[in-house]
């Protein structure tokens, strides 16, 4: 089910109350009228909307946000005494619509030599080409920019790896916006590659998950992504969208390919093609929904009227709160007309279409002793309407007490953070109570002869769904109590011991390659020359590239995991570099790449899983549900990486390979830990085997999935994907850390849109993994995946800067990657580590959050560190303390006691 935020005119008006309660939202509803009659209401059984199951529970709190009176402009509903309104608010909604369109790549000859491609889009927007090329003889996956005859007007370079070309409209009304390259066969192009991006939402269009490849030579790799029909690749055999042009059938197609040999021989194979690929996307109109409520004089009871122009059926999902609770409840009747009831949790009322067709409207008439009214918005069965993923919660207010409700609601508020805590017990005793019925039913049928397999498996079946459901009771309240569990326990710690998932707790880490780095053959060479460098700027930890054999030059796909002669250098000179930091004072980190590995041998049916070298494991080794390597080991403990064999773990010979493998490397060259590479790939148990038997001084793993949106725009909420993030770190007992994923994410959007009110979750703490286990947080802007020249999720330009002087004055470990500290803020970078080792800040230092507003960020970080980021004004607080700005830059300012 998704959701669709509304934005108020005010996010963060102290007028705002954030209450939390259990995770999702509920249900509400809606109609207009001032005087109703009793209605038979409809009940609902037990039923599925939109595929997610909307049960509610009585012991269950909701998500309420609490908005006082405004002085909005805009009326409803005319009424003759003002003083009675308690409660007036009109609120933007962007209702959001699906477009779909299409995305083509058209190659046609123009000249003999001379072909042109074109990439065009059917949707409108503020379209860009972001691509490269690849040239004969490249290996790797990178890009270069193409020769300067390629690039269309309009073209600017990024880097030296890309370039960026605007989509044009091609003529005033048409609906399609293209671009067209020029190619010139007689260079050493192989290859071009690109993506499509919609400036207007920033979001990306790739090809199966993969970037766009036009072959313009034979055998060119196939990873999947490849566009255009193409000799060597069995013509139109590997696509299966190709459109024939229309004057061409297919077997005209064939016998222009037979009598034309010669001319595709000088064309380097080269076919005209045109593909199209299917787009959706979507686009937001600007609608608004009106909400009052006044105390009728005359009947002392609670009017509420919404006013929407929403288009189309408007359902309102709704309920009433007394009693202090901000529990859902149903109201005695009379309701309006069109209502029902909603598995007897809630109501449910059609809003009336006004009389000209502009939208709908509805009155609520209600005890005039109730606390409030709390609703949501369905527009469809997929698109539901609330306040940055909470429940409206209208309270009934009179003008005469509002500053005594004030008070009371503050009161309240501190009542809802004890209560937030539900308990879900007896609801678990029951599945508990249903899992041990189901054991013993596995018993009684333990002897009998006939069907045991089929009954046993039906039961087995039936108690891993109850125990999935026990699960995810047990994640959603995990972060109301857990985690803050940690962080008190970690702030009582003025003593902070090593373990491998802190280090010391005052570790920076520097990641010491980026993308491009094994080009040279000599990197290990050229670090040794900036280890007195880099341990001058404060750095304690440095991360190294994979060290061993590899398919790719890179490292990620590794093959024999003890020859350690990589493109980065030799062992030796590994070793050399490593003895080198160690005796600045630098603790030095292997990148583990553990979930795969690239087979030596193919087995009888020519599938790539036999492996050779010290490890010469066979296909047992090979998890079983990837269908691309018939792997004869048990199913994956985690996400597949489907572009070389996933390793199953749970084998017990691989992880005692794996564990004598680390221990080797610690002994043999030295390191001190390790970065883990796609963790998300297999379970964190295995992790913390790994970790007790290697006893890193730090580790940290990459769970990169992705964050939570809402058609293309950023939830406010990404407690969901900081929690998966948590749950690894868990699964492995804290004895590694985690990128945090979700910080950065966050960050995007904050320097993207101006909406730095994000930076604060709905308990005023962090919203990133930072804020929930900040001591296995390692927080970080950029790597060689995001950035360098792969550029997959790169930091907003230019605002680098506000990104370190977060994390560098934040708690967790921050991590700086290699392009800014040697590039233009190298000062800056240099300036908030000394800052930040001067004050002793670490890995669990306090923040409390002084500012929150859509224009800035601001925060103290244990007492003794102020800073800021965004645009508007911040000073620290006066008092008893002396601050003094220590760094300042661009957007951002930094201070500290003396």
């Amino acid at each position: 089910m998704s959701t669709v935020p509304i934005e108020p005119f005010l996010h963060h008006s102290s007028l705002l109350r954030h209450n939390r309660g259990a995770t999702g939202f509920w249900p509400a509803s809606l109609n207009l009228r001032c005087h109703f009659t009793s209605k038979k209401l409809h009940s609902i059984g037990r039923s599925v909307v939109s595929g997610t199951s909307l049960g509610f529970r009585s012991s269950e709190r909701r998500k309420f946000v609490a908005i006082r009176a405004s002085s909005s402009d805009t009326a409803v509903v005319e009424t003759s005494q003002s003083d009675d309104v308690v409660f007036k608010e009109n609120f933007p909604v962007q209702r959001i619509e699906k477009a779909e369109g299409k995305i083509y790549v058209r190659l046609k000859q123009v000249k003999e030599k001379n072909w042109q491609l074109s990439v065009g889009c059917s949707l409108p927007g503020k379209w860009i080409i972001h691509w490269g090329v690849s040239y004969v003889g490249d290996t790797g996956s990178e890009w270069d920019q193409p020769p300067q005859d390629m690039r269309p007007p309009g073209s600017i370079a990024i880097k030296d790896y890309a370039i960026e070309t605007p989509l044009k409209k091609l003529s005033e009304g048409d609906s399609f916006y293209e671009v067209t390259i020029n190619l010139n066969l007689e260079s050493s192009v192989a290859a071009l590659n690109f993506v499509l991006k919609d400036e207007e939402t920033g979001a990306w269009y790739q090809h199966k998950g993969r970037d766009f490849k036009v072959p313009l030579v034979d055998n060119v790799p196939d990873n999947g992504n490849l566009i255009g029909a193409k000799k060597g690749f069995g013509a139109l055999g590997q696509l299966s969208n190709i459109l024939l042009k229309p004057d061409e059938s297919g077997e005209e197609v064939e016998e222009k390919s037979k009598s034309s040999s010669d001319f595709t021989k000088e064309t380097k194979g080269l076919e005209e093609f045109y593909e199209e690929m299917p787009i959706s996307k979507r686009v937001a109109d600007d609608n608004s929904v009106s909400v009052i409520a006044r105390k009728c004089p005359e009947t002392s009871k609670n009017i509420v009227s919404i006013d929407t122009d929403l288009p189309g059926e408007v359902t309102v999902h709704w309920g009433v709160c007394k009693n202090g609770s901000k529990k859902w409840e149903i109201p005695a009747e009379p309701y309006p007309e069109e209502t029902s009831l909603f598995k007897n949790k809630a109501l449910r009322t059609r809003l009336q279409r006004k009389d000209d067709g502009n939208g709908s409207f509805g009155l609520f008439s209600l005890d005039g002793e109730l606390e409030g009214f709390c609703f949501v918005l369905k527009l469809n069965e997929n698109t539901w309407l609330n306040y940055r993923g909470e429940d409206f919660y209208v309270p009934f207010l009179s003008s005469s007490s509002l500053s005594v409700k004030t008070e009371a609601a503050q009161a309240s508020e501190n009542t809802r953070k004890t209560n937030q805590q539900v308990s879900d017990s007896g609801f678990t005793d029951e599945i508990i109570t249903e899992i041990r019925n189901l054991a013993i039913d596995i018993s009684s049928h333990k002897n009998q002869k006939t069907k045991v397999k089929e009954v046993q498996e039906n039961i087995l079946q039936e108690i891993e769904k109850l125990a999935a459901e026990a699960y995810s009771i047990f994640r959603s309240t995990t972060p109301a109590f857990a985690v803050e569990s940690v962080l008190e326990a970690e702030a009582e710690k003025p003593e902070i011991k090593i373990s491998s998932g802190t280090g010391s707790g005052f570790e920076i880490l520097c990641q010491g390659f980026n993308w491009e780095s094994h080009k040279s053959g000599r990197w290990y060479l050229e670090l040794q020359d900036k280890a007195d460098e880099l341990a001058s700027l404060g750095f304690t930890v440095l991360w190294l590239p994979p060290p061993t054999e590899s398919v790719s030059p890179e490292g990620y796909m590794p093959k024999d995991l003890y020859n350690l002669n990589s493109r980065y250098g030799t062992i030796d000179e590994l070793k050399e570099t490593v003895r080198k930091f160690h005796k600045v004072g630098i603790k030095v980190l292997g990148d583990a790449v553990l979930n795969h590995r690239c087979a030596h041998f193919k087995n009888q049916n020519g599938v790539w899983n036999l492996f050779g070298g010290r490890l010469n494991w066979d296909d047992r080794a090979v998890v079983a549900d990837d269908p691309h390597f018939q792997g004869r080991g048990n199913k994956s403990s985690g996400d597949n990486f489907h572009a070389a064999p996933n390793i199953d773990h749970s084998q017990d010979f691989v992880r005692k390979d794996i564990k004598e493998w680390l221990c080797w490397m610690r002994e043999e060259v030295g390191y001190d830990g390790w970065r883990l590479d796609f963790v998300r790939g297999f379970w964190g148990g295995y992790v913390k085997d790994y970790m007790d038997a290697s006893k890193p001084y730090f580790a940290v793993g990459e769970y990169w999935d992705s964050l939570s949106y809402t058609y293309g725009e950023m939830d406010y909420n990404q407690d969901a994907h900081r929690q998966r993030i948590v749950d690894w770190i868990n699964a492995t007992s804290g004895a590694a850390g985690a990128f945090d994923v979700t910080t950065k994410g966050i960050l995007h959007t904050v320097l993207q849109k101006c909406e730095y009110w994000r930076l604060s979750d709905p308990k005023g703490k962090p919203p990133g993994v930072v804020g929930w286990w900040p001591s296995r947080a390692v927080t970080f802007i950029e790597n060689h995946d995001t950035g360098s020249t792969q550029g997959h999720w790169r930091f907003p330009g230019g605002k680098e800067m506000q990104g370190y002087a977060y994390i560098l004055t934040h708690p967790g470990t921050p991590a700086v990657f290699f392009d800014h500290i040697f590039s233009d803020y190298r000062s800056e970078i240099a300036s908030l580590i000394s800052l930040r080792n001067r004050q002793k800040l670490h890995c669990r230092s306090e923040v409390k959050i002084d500012k929150v507003e859509r224009d800035v960020y601001a925060a103290i970080i244990d007492g003794k560190v102020a800073m800021k980021i965004g645009p508007g004004h911040y000073e620290p607080p006066s008092g008893s303390k002396n601050w003094s700005i220590a760094v300042e830059g661009r957007d951002y300012k930094v201070w500290e006691t003396s």
